[in-house]
Protein backbone atom coordinates (compact mmCIF):
# COMPACT_ATOMS: atom_id res chain seq x y z
CA UNK A 1 0.00 0.00 0.00
CA UNK A 2 2.64 2.33 1.07
CA UNK A 3 4.49 1.66 -2.68
CA UNK A 4 1.45 2.51 -4.28
CA UNK A 5 0.88 5.41 -2.71
CA UNK A 6 4.54 6.45 -3.20
CA UNK A 7 4.39 5.95 -6.81
CA UNK A 8 1.19 8.04 -7.07
CA UNK A 9 2.61 10.77 -5.26
CA UNK A 10 5.67 10.49 -7.74
CA UNK A 11 3.98 10.42 -11.06
CA UNK A 12 1.67 13.57 -9.70
CA UNK A 13 5.29 15.07 -8.89
CA UNK A 14 6.39 14.18 -12.43
CA UNK A 15 3.22 15.73 -13.84
CA UNK A 16 3.30 19.18 -12.02
CA UNK A 17 6.86 19.49 -13.14
CA UNK A 18 6.13 17.92 -16.93
CA UNK A 19 3.38 21.00 -16.67
CA UNK A 20 5.74 24.00 -14.92
CA UNK A 21 8.13 25.37 -16.96
CA UNK A 22 10.71 28.03 -15.84
CA UNK A 23 10.96 31.19 -18.07
CA UNK A 24 14.62 30.75 -20.05
CA UNK A 25 13.97 33.00 -23.00
CA UNK A 26 11.70 35.73 -24.20
CA UNK A 27 11.40 37.39 -27.52
CA UNK A 28 9.16 40.59 -28.50
CA UNK A 29 8.77 41.92 -31.65
CA UNK A 30 7.25 45.29 -31.25
CA UNK A 31 6.27 48.25 -34.56
CA UNK A 32 9.33 50.59 -34.21
CA UNK A 33 12.13 50.72 -31.54
CA UNK A 34 12.79 54.42 -33.21
CA UNK A 35 9.27 55.61 -31.08
CA UNK A 36 9.77 55.87 -27.64
CA UNK A 37 6.74 54.15 -26.64
CA UNK A 38 7.45 51.00 -27.97
CA UNK A 39 11.15 51.34 -25.92
CA UNK A 40 9.54 51.82 -22.81
CA UNK A 41 7.61 48.67 -23.66
CA UNK A 42 10.80 46.36 -24.06
CA UNK A 43 12.21 48.34 -21.28
CA UNK A 44 9.06 46.71 -19.23
CA UNK A 45 9.58 43.32 -20.03
CA UNK A 46 12.82 42.47 -19.89
CA UNK A 47 12.95 44.09 -16.37
CA UNK A 48 9.61 41.90 -15.75
CA UNK A 49 11.84 38.69 -17.90
CA UNK A 50 14.62 39.14 -15.55
CA UNK A 51 12.67 39.61 -12.14
CA UNK A 52 10.97 36.43 -12.49
CA UNK A 53 14.55 35.04 -13.69
CA UNK A 54 17.97 37.04 -13.54
CA UNK A 55 19.49 34.53 -15.58
CA UNK A 56 16.53 34.61 -18.36
CA UNK A 57 17.71 35.61 -22.04
CA UNK A 58 15.78 38.40 -23.30
CA UNK A 59 15.31 39.40 -27.40
CA UNK A 60 13.56 42.25 -29.15
CA UNK A 61 13.51 43.29 -32.22
CA UNK A 62 12.06 46.45 -34.31
CA UNK A 63 9.63 44.88 -36.91
CA UNK A 64 9.33 48.56 -38.66
CA UNK A 65 5.64 47.91 -39.52
CA UNK A 66 7.33 45.76 -42.18
CA UNK A 67 4.82 41.98 -41.88
CA UNK A 68 7.18 40.08 -43.55
CA UNK A 69 9.94 41.41 -41.60
CA UNK A 70 7.82 40.54 -38.48
CA UNK A 71 6.84 36.95 -40.15
CA UNK A 72 10.87 35.82 -39.94
CA UNK A 73 11.12 37.78 -36.39
CA UNK A 74 8.53 35.34 -35.43
CA UNK A 75 10.62 32.40 -37.40
CA UNK A 76 13.81 33.60 -35.19
CA UNK A 77 12.14 33.37 -31.65
CA UNK A 78 10.88 29.60 -32.39
CA UNK A 79 13.86 28.27 -34.14
CA UNK A 80 15.84 29.80 -31.11
CA UNK A 81 13.25 28.44 -28.69
CA UNK A 82 12.18 30.83 -26.55
CA UNK A 83 9.73 30.10 -23.79
CA UNK A 84 7.45 33.10 -24.45
CA UNK A 85 6.91 35.80 -27.37
CA UNK A 86 5.39 39.29 -26.97
CA UNK A 87 3.73 40.54 -30.51
CA UNK A 88 2.93 43.78 -30.93
CA UNK A 89 1.41 42.73 -34.49
CA UNK A 90 1.78 44.66 -37.45
CA UNK A 91 -1.26 43.20 -38.82
CA UNK A 92 -2.80 41.54 -35.88
CA UNK A 93 -4.73 39.08 -38.40
CA UNK A 94 -2.54 38.82 -40.94
CA UNK A 95 0.29 37.70 -38.49
CA UNK A 96 -2.03 34.40 -37.30
CA UNK A 97 0.07 32.06 -39.33
CA UNK A 98 3.38 32.72 -37.24
CA UNK A 99 1.46 33.05 -34.29
CA UNK A 100 -0.06 29.13 -34.82
CA UNK A 101 3.39 28.22 -35.36
CA UNK A 102 4.72 29.49 -32.46
CA UNK A 103 2.28 28.16 -30.52
CA UNK A 104 2.34 24.68 -32.27
CA UNK A 105 6.23 24.69 -30.95
CA UNK A 106 5.19 24.81 -27.15
CA UNK A 107 5.24 28.82 -27.17
CA UNK A 108 3.28 31.09 -24.75
CA UNK A 109 2.14 34.23 -27.05
CA UNK A 110 0.87 37.06 -25.47
CA UNK A 111 -0.09 40.56 -27.59
CA UNK A 112 0.89 43.71 -26.52
CA UNK A 113 -1.07 46.70 -27.57
CA UNK A 114 -3.02 46.00 -30.19
CA UNK A 115 -5.19 42.64 -30.34
CA UNK A 116 -3.08 39.16 -31.59
CA UNK A 117 -5.42 36.59 -33.30
CA UNK A 118 -4.59 33.46 -32.06
CA UNK A 119 -2.35 34.60 -29.31
CA UNK A 120 -3.02 32.66 -25.91
CA UNK A 121 -3.65 36.53 -24.24
CA UNK A 122 -3.91 40.32 -24.98
CA UNK A 123 -2.55 43.43 -23.07
CA UNK A 124 -3.26 46.64 -24.68
CA UNK A 125 -4.80 50.13 -23.65
CA UNK A 126 -8.51 50.31 -23.50
CA UNK A 127 -8.24 52.41 -27.25
CA UNK A 128 -11.47 53.35 -27.70
CA UNK A 129 -11.81 55.29 -24.08
CA UNK A 130 -8.41 56.79 -25.15
CA UNK A 131 -9.52 58.42 -28.51
CA UNK A 132 -12.99 58.91 -27.10
CA UNK A 133 -11.65 61.43 -24.23
CA UNK A 134 -9.25 63.47 -26.67
CA UNK A 135 -11.54 63.91 -29.03
CA UNK A 136 -14.06 65.38 -25.81
CA UNK A 137 -12.18 67.18 -24.71
CA UNK A 138 -11.84 68.61 -28.69
CA UNK A 139 -14.84 69.13 -29.23
CA UNK A 140 -15.69 70.82 -25.79
CA UNK A 141 -12.76 73.27 -26.22
CA UNK A 142 -14.62 73.62 -29.77
CA UNK A 143 -17.70 74.44 -28.21
CA UNK A 144 -19.25 71.10 -30.40
CA UNK A 145 -17.88 73.40 -33.87
CA UNK A 146 -15.40 73.68 -36.02
CA UNK A 147 -13.04 72.25 -38.83
CA UNK A 148 -11.55 68.83 -36.94
CA UNK A 149 -8.72 66.88 -39.23
CA UNK A 150 -8.37 62.68 -37.81
CA UNK A 151 -4.73 61.87 -38.53
CA UNK A 152 -4.62 58.37 -38.64
CA UNK A 153 -2.08 55.48 -38.54
CA UNK A 154 -0.94 52.16 -39.61
CA UNK A 155 -4.14 50.12 -39.26
CA UNK A 156 -3.41 47.89 -36.25
CA UNK A 157 -5.98 47.03 -34.01
CA UNK A 158 -5.25 49.97 -31.44
CA UNK A 159 -5.43 52.86 -34.05
CA UNK A 160 -8.92 51.29 -35.63
CA UNK A 161 -10.14 51.70 -32.14
CA UNK A 162 -9.03 55.19 -31.28
CA UNK A 163 -9.89 56.43 -34.12
CA UNK A 164 -13.57 54.86 -34.30
CA UNK A 165 -13.72 56.14 -29.78
CA UNK A 166 -12.72 59.63 -31.74
CA UNK A 167 -15.70 59.43 -34.46
CA UNK A 168 -18.27 58.47 -31.47
CA UNK A 169 -17.71 61.68 -30.21
CA UNK A 170 -17.88 63.86 -33.49
CA UNK A 171 -20.52 62.18 -34.50
CA UNK A 172 -22.87 63.70 -31.76
CA UNK A 173 -21.80 67.04 -32.82
CA UNK A 174 -23.18 68.01 -36.12
CA UNK A 175 -21.86 71.21 -36.60
CA UNK A 176 -17.96 69.39 -36.28
CA UNK A 177 -16.46 68.93 -39.65
CA UNK A 178 -14.16 66.14 -39.96
CA UNK A 179 -11.87 67.57 -43.13
CA UNK A 180 -10.01 64.48 -43.62
CA UNK A 181 -9.55 60.87 -41.76
CA UNK A 182 -7.65 58.69 -43.89
CA UNK A 183 -3.97 60.19 -44.39
CA UNK A 184 -1.82 57.76 -42.65
CA UNK A 185 1.53 59.23 -40.96
CA UNK A 186 2.75 55.89 -39.99
CA UNK A 187 3.37 56.50 -35.76
CA UNK A 188 6.40 59.02 -36.65
CA UNK A 189 7.16 62.52 -35.84
CA UNK A 190 8.31 62.98 -39.85
CA UNK A 191 4.92 61.34 -40.66
CA UNK A 192 2.74 63.66 -38.41
CA UNK A 193 4.72 66.37 -39.85
CA UNK A 194 4.57 65.29 -43.67
CA UNK A 195 0.75 64.98 -43.56
CA UNK A 196 -0.38 67.86 -41.34
CA UNK A 197 1.78 70.04 -44.15
CA UNK A 198 -0.60 68.50 -46.82
CA UNK A 199 -3.10 69.00 -44.85
CA UNK A 200 -2.83 72.59 -43.73
CA UNK A 201 -2.01 73.39 -47.90
CA UNK A 202 -5.18 72.41 -48.82
CA UNK A 203 -7.51 73.49 -46.01
CA UNK A 204 -7.88 77.69 -45.19
CA UNK A 205 -9.19 76.77 -41.83
CA UNK A 206 -7.98 73.90 -38.95
CA UNK A 207 -9.71 74.16 -36.19
CA UNK A 208 -7.94 71.04 -34.32
CA UNK A 209 -5.91 67.85 -34.99
CA UNK A 210 -6.59 64.72 -33.48
CA UNK A 211 -3.55 62.59 -33.65
CA UNK A 212 -3.30 58.95 -33.28
CA UNK A 213 -0.02 58.80 -31.31
CA UNK A 214 2.16 61.76 -29.89
CA UNK A 215 4.79 61.22 -32.10
CA UNK A 216 2.47 62.30 -34.81
CA UNK A 217 1.44 65.66 -32.62
CA UNK A 218 4.60 66.60 -32.09
CA UNK A 219 5.36 66.64 -36.04
CA UNK A 220 2.42 68.33 -36.71
CA UNK A 221 2.31 70.83 -34.39
CA UNK A 222 6.23 71.25 -35.94
CA UNK A 223 4.18 71.53 -39.57
CA UNK A 224 1.91 74.53 -38.50
CA UNK A 225 4.66 76.38 -36.92
CA UNK A 226 6.72 76.01 -39.71
CA UNK A 227 3.42 77.73 -41.46
CA UNK A 228 2.61 80.11 -39.67
CA UNK A 229 -0.50 78.62 -38.75
CA UNK A 230 -2.35 78.98 -35.15
CA UNK A 231 -5.37 78.55 -33.20
CA UNK A 232 -5.15 74.85 -33.65
CA UNK A 233 -5.90 72.07 -30.92
CA UNK A 234 -3.49 69.53 -31.28
CA UNK A 235 -4.19 66.51 -29.11
CA UNK A 236 -3.12 62.98 -29.42
CA UNK A 237 -2.60 60.03 -27.24
CA UNK A 238 0.32 58.06 -25.44
CA UNK A 239 1.62 60.63 -22.34
CA UNK A 240 4.75 60.22 -23.80
CA UNK A 241 7.55 62.21 -22.07
CA UNK A 242 8.06 64.55 -25.03
CA UNK A 243 4.42 65.26 -24.42
CA UNK A 244 4.94 66.52 -21.24
CA UNK A 245 7.02 68.67 -22.60
CA UNK A 246 4.94 69.91 -25.43
CA UNK A 247 2.13 70.61 -22.78
CA UNK A 248 4.67 72.60 -20.53
CA UNK A 249 6.14 74.67 -23.46
CA UNK A 250 4.99 76.81 -26.34
CA UNK A 251 3.68 74.19 -28.64
CA UNK A 252 -0.45 74.14 -29.76
CA UNK A 253 -0.27 70.61 -28.20
CA UNK A 254 -3.09 70.33 -25.82
CA UNK A 255 -3.75 66.79 -24.49
CA UNK A 256 -3.39 63.52 -24.44
CA UNK A 257 -4.56 60.12 -23.76
CA UNK A 258 -1.69 58.57 -21.46
CA UNK A 259 -0.82 54.78 -21.94
CA UNK A 260 1.61 52.96 -19.87
CA UNK A 261 3.61 50.88 -21.83
CA UNK A 262 5.74 49.91 -19.12
CA UNK A 263 2.77 48.52 -17.32
CA UNK A 264 1.44 46.69 -20.19
CA UNK A 265 4.76 45.10 -21.04
CA UNK A 266 5.08 43.97 -17.20
CA UNK A 267 1.93 42.44 -17.33
CA UNK A 268 2.11 40.68 -20.46
CA UNK A 269 5.12 38.80 -19.02
CA UNK A 270 3.26 37.59 -15.85
CA UNK A 271 0.92 36.30 -17.96
CA UNK A 272 2.67 34.13 -20.08
CA UNK A 273 4.99 33.17 -17.05
CA UNK A 274 1.39 31.77 -15.27
CA UNK A 275 0.43 30.11 -18.54
CA UNK A 276 3.99 28.44 -18.52
CA UNK A 277 3.30 27.28 -15.06
CA UNK A 278 0.16 25.91 -15.92
CA UNK A 279 -2.18 28.33 -14.37
CA UNK A 280 -5.39 29.45 -15.11
CA UNK A 281 -5.48 33.11 -16.09
CA UNK A 282 -8.59 34.86 -15.04
CA UNK A 283 -8.96 36.92 -18.13
CA UNK A 284 -7.52 36.52 -21.23
CA UNK A 285 -7.63 39.53 -22.60
CA UNK A 286 -7.11 42.79 -19.90
CA UNK A 287 -7.67 46.41 -21.01
CA UNK A 288 -5.89 49.15 -19.03
CA UNK A 289 -7.73 52.41 -18.46
CA UNK A 290 -6.10 55.62 -19.97
CA UNK A 291 -6.33 58.94 -18.41
CA UNK A 292 -6.31 62.66 -20.10
CA UNK A 293 -3.42 64.54 -19.30
CA UNK A 294 -3.50 68.39 -20.15
CA UNK A 295 -2.05 71.58 -19.76
CA UNK A 296 -4.37 72.41 -16.82
CA UNK A 297 -2.73 68.92 -15.07
CA UNK A 298 0.36 67.95 -16.32
CA UNK A 299 2.21 69.06 -13.52
CA UNK A 300 0.29 66.50 -11.28
CA UNK A 301 1.16 63.87 -14.17
CA UNK A 302 3.52 60.88 -12.82
CA UNK A 303 4.69 60.21 -16.67
CA UNK A 304 5.55 56.69 -17.61
CA UNK A 305 8.16 56.41 -15.03
CA UNK A 306 5.47 56.04 -12.56
CA UNK A 307 5.11 52.16 -13.38
CA UNK A 308 9.12 51.51 -12.52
Amino acid sequence: MKKIIFTAVCTLLAFSSAQARELKSVGITVGSLGNPYFVAMVDGAKAEALHINPAAKFISVSADYDLNKQFTQIDNFISSGVDLILVNAVDPVAIAPAIAKARKAGIVVVGVDVMVQGANATVQTDNVEAGRIVCQYISEKLGGKGNVIIQNGTQTSAVLDRVNGCKSVFAQAPDIKILSDNQDAKGSREGGYSVMQGDLTRFAKVDAVFAINDPQAIGADLAAKQLKRKGIIIASVDGAPDIETALKSDTQIQASASQSPWGQAQQAVTMGNDLLNGKSLERTTVLLQPSLVTRANVMEYKGWQADH
